[in-house]
């Protein structure tokens, strides 16, 4: 099918896999992108890449990609030329690019000593056009899954009776979900033992209590505890999940770590 789009330059649709979630550090470790001319054609480029960093084993688990599969690939910085010259010119398209894609790509290029431009480009998210003509909100839920408009959007009440319709409907319409409250969670959340919160940001590395985001990555708790304790705080008192911050909360009050898996 022709993209029904009208273009004065060059558009890249591209997807990056990487060693995890945060965009401003982790790294690439494939980068697809598929490059559509104004006349149409459409050139097709891969890279697979070594991020010069151990790649974690929950990362593994997402994409199949392993340390030993890229231990002989080129770095980014390596084929940093290459890429730059396929992108050049580009406006640029993806799912969630603007949230993950372009800016774990401009940090990339950053590290190669070299600036993508990236607010120079028009930026096409596929995501966003989906959100956009395909609301996710509770009413478009109760349209789907109930076949009814729900009235009295946004009172407590009507959006409580709402909210329990859809789940039934759900649960009807999907055989293959989980039947138990149990089952249910942790097909929604999967938990990870190592885990000290439900969302992850606090997580036991070889039996060591450890920050699982952002700069702080890797760092045990008891060592900023010793050292950065306005960290903690401003971790404590930051907008993160209730339970990750009561963790760190009671270890400025008390010293006090939970007790290991």
């Amino acid at each position: 099918m022709k993209l029904a789009l009208q273009l004065d330059r060059p558009l890249v649709v591209f997807d990056i896999e990487s060693t995890g979630v945060n965009a401003r550090q982790d790294r690439i470790i494939e980068l697809a992108a598929i490059r559509v001319d104004p006349d149409g054609t459409e050139t097709a480029k891969c890279w697979l890449l070594n991020p010069g960093v151990p790649i974690p084993k929950e990362t593994t688990e997402i994409h199949g990609i392993t340390d030993e599969i890229v231990r002989n690939c080129p770095t980014f910085a390596d084929v940093a030329g290459e890429v730059e010259e396929f992108f050049r010119g580009c406006d640029l398209s993806g799912f969630n690019c603007d949230r993950f894609d372009v800016p774990c790509l401009e940090e990339e290029f950053a590290r190669a000593g070299r600036n993508f431009e990236a607010s120079a480009r028009r930026h096409i998210d596929v995501q966003r056009i989906y959100h956009k003509k395909e609301p996710r909100d509770l009413s478009a839920a109760v349209q789907f899954y109930c076949g009814r408009d729900h009235t009295g959007a946004h009172g407590a009440e009507a959006d409580t009776q709402a909210t329990l319709d859809v789940l039934k409907a759900q649960l009807a319409k999907y055989d293959d979900l989980p039947k138990t409250t149990e089952a249910l969670d942790e097909y929604l959340v999967p938990r990870d033992p190592l885990n000290a919160d439900r969302m992850g940001l606090l997580r036991w590395t070889n039996g060591t209590l450890c920050v699982n985001f952002g700069k702080k990555k890797g760092v045990p708790l008891m060592e900023l505890f010793t050292h950065e304790r306005n960290w903690l705080r401003w971790f404590a008192k930051g907008n993160f999940e209730t339970d990750a911050r009561m963790i760190v909360q009671d270890l400025l009050d008390f010293g006090r770590l939970p007790p290991r898996p």
